[in-house]
């Protein structure tokens, strides 16, 4: 199981950094529709069959955000 609630992970991370999904959309090139969809939904992010997979052999999986250093 992924501990980790994306949709807000994302949204939280788009208010530190005042950015918009829209914006974030458009520095990686894909329309704000797809970014939406992408972490709205269960299997977006991480797949769903490596989240079995870790499952399988015990493990849930937690996403840690680790900020760049420019």
């Amino acid at each position: 199981m992924v501990k980790n609630n994306i949709e807000i992970d994302v949204k939280v991370k788009c208010l530190e950094e005042h950015k918009t999904q829209a914006d974030i959309a458009k520095i990686v090139g894909t329309p704000a529709s797809y970014v939406n969809k992408l972490i709205r939904r269960d299997e977006g992010v991480v797949n769903n069959t490596f989240v079995k997979m870790l499952e399988a052999l015990g493990y849930d999986i937690e996403l840690h955000y680790v900020k760049k250093e420019e």
